[in-house]
């Protein structure tokens, strides 16, 4: 199995499933690598060479180590309660969401809503909104008021691999900022 395969099964586990391999998080998140590679080593091949690898050469850096390699966690995107400790930032004015043409009708209704995850997820650019919003098909792409959103007593925070982060963005911060 790739490399891709096994980072997409570790994402499962660690960030909505660690059951499936008879594991346990922390309240922040947090696996013990022995259990992890012992867990997912049953279905794909996983050593702590591999492990380290997945982790450096992630591009979306999904996960973390804690300093001695002995902890592991997803940096964000959970559906399971968990506290990451993220700290709470003050955002740019703006912020991006990048999501298929298809949930536009609902977004311009409801706002941005987390759905299965803890936060909603914002982007610094809109680039990255838009290499996400591909990711549902025909992308469509959201600029958010964050300055106003922050100033009405809206939190965010931004995980260690530069994602926003936010509870909901009601509709009337939104405006859309394209599509392609």
């Amino acid at each position: 199995m790739s490399d891709k395969s096994t980072s997409k099964y570790i994402s499962l586990i660690l960030r909505h499933r660690p059951e499936v391999i008879g594991i346990t998080l922390d309240e922040h998140g947090w696996a013990v690598v022995e259990d992890l590679i012992a867990g997912v080593g049953k279905t794909h091949p996983l050593d702590m060479k591999t492990l380290e690898r997945i982790v450096e050469q992630d591009e979306k850096q999904r996960y973390s180590f804690n300093e001695d390699k002995t902890l592991i966690r997803a940096n964000q995107g959970h559906s399971i309660t968990v506290d990451v400790e993220l700290p709470e930032v003050k955002p740019p004015d703006i912020l991006f969401h990048g999501t298929g043409l298809k949930y536009k009708e609902s977004i311009d209704a409801q706002g941005l809503i987390p759905k299965s995850r803890l936060y909603v997820h914002l982007s610094g650019d809109r680039e990255t909104a838009r290499k996400v919003g591909q990711r549902h098909g025909k992308p469509v792409i959201y600029a958010i008021d964050a300055a106003a959103m922050h100033a009405d007593g809206y939190r965010f925070f931004r995980s260690v691999n530069g994602v926003w982060l936010t509870k909901r963005v009601p509709k009337e911060y939104l405006t859309q900022a394209g599509s392609f």
